[in-house]
């Protein structure tokens, strides 16, 4: 049986939020089987439980937020996305503030922490949401799609008017049965660029970014000490947010998901389109690991702690 996923144990580290500014304190922990993820804020009284689902996504401004009754929990997609490549199926997430820490503004810090919690299979199988037949949403000249596929694969390409930007991949795929998403994906970082920092601190934007958790640029180049860490970093960091935005179903996806300059609000209101389309998708589970499609069998394979 392909089984479910949770934490060994708990596991917290502290940081900043990269819009807010504030410090937070992060912890992570293990969860019963078909829990989900659950994000809760323990600074709240009585405690407000918010779980990762497509349509608790409001605020969408360079992040995925989730709210809930006027309570929000911001900038998930990077913590969504390491426990999709690692397939945490079930964990609770607590922080006492509106937002999770940006860390450096990869997945990688999020990776760590679940290793060093340990990963744990439960006596539950895995429940994929498997797509059906083609989903597709469109805005101008962005767009974002989602196809049948028995694995799991990303694929995205950017146009951006800047000279580093240019000159680097505009374009990346990803297959988890394929590659290792923490070699691959995890440790490419957040990007912006330094024109546009007063424009989001009057919305109250990026307050605690820094070249310590962003790749930053002026008109003409990176910014940071250490240049870039992976080829195609920018592009991949893209694809990371995507793996994050997608897990917010609350399963891992048997799908191909594609897209041209796509963001966090585009790639939502894909995942509510799909899950408006009854006959578009369907769960999907492996009692038998042996009877796993190939693609599937070894994208588990690949996750096993």
């Amino acid at each position: 049986m392909l089984r479910q996923r949770t934490l060994k144990t708990l596991v917290r580290t502290t940081g900043v939020g990269l819009h807010t500014g504030a410090k937070v304190c992060l912890v992570l922990r293990p969860a019963a089987p078909d829990t989900g993820i659950m994000f809760r804020r323990v600074d709240l009284d009585p405690p407000v439980d918010i779980r990762a689902d497509p349509c608790s996504v409001g605020d969408t401004r360079l992040a995925s937020s989730l709210e809930v009754a006027g309570v929000r929990i911001g900038t998930v997609e990077h913590l969504m996305s390491a426990l999709c490549g690692l397939g945490i199926d079930n964990a609770w997430v607590d922080v006492d503030a509106p937002e999770l820490p940006i860390l450096d503004g990869s997945a990688a810090p999020f990776v760590y922490l679940v290793n060093s919690a340990g990963i744990e299979e439960q006596p539950a199988a895995k429940r994929f949401l498997r797509v059906k037949r083609p989903i597709e949403v469109r805005e101008a000249d962005k767009w974002a799609r989602l196809d049948p596929y028995e694995g799991f694969r990303v694929s995205f390409s950017i146009a951006f008017q800047h000279p580093v930007l240019e000159k680097a991949a505009t374009s990346a795929a990803f297959d988890f049965a394929e590659a290792s998403y923490v070699q691959e994906l995890a440790r490419a970082r957040t990007f912006g660029f330094m024109h546009e920092v007063e424009h989001m601190h009057e919305q109250g934007l990026a307050l605690g970014g820094s070249l310590e958790n962003a790749v930053v640029m002026d008109e003409y180049r990176v910014l940071n000490a250490d240049g870039l860490r992976i080829p195609a970093e920018f592009v991949r960091h893209k694809l990371l947010d995507a793996v994050g935005d997608l897990y917010l179903l609350g399963h891992p996806l048997l799908a191909a998901f594609s897209a041209h300059k796509s963001g966090h609000a585009l790639n939502n209101r894909l995942l509510r389109a799909l899950l408006a389309e009854e006959d578009a998708w369907e769960m999907a589970s492996f009692a038998d690991a042996a009877a796993a499609p190939a693609r599937v069998a070894r994208l588990f394979a690949l996750q096993s702690p």
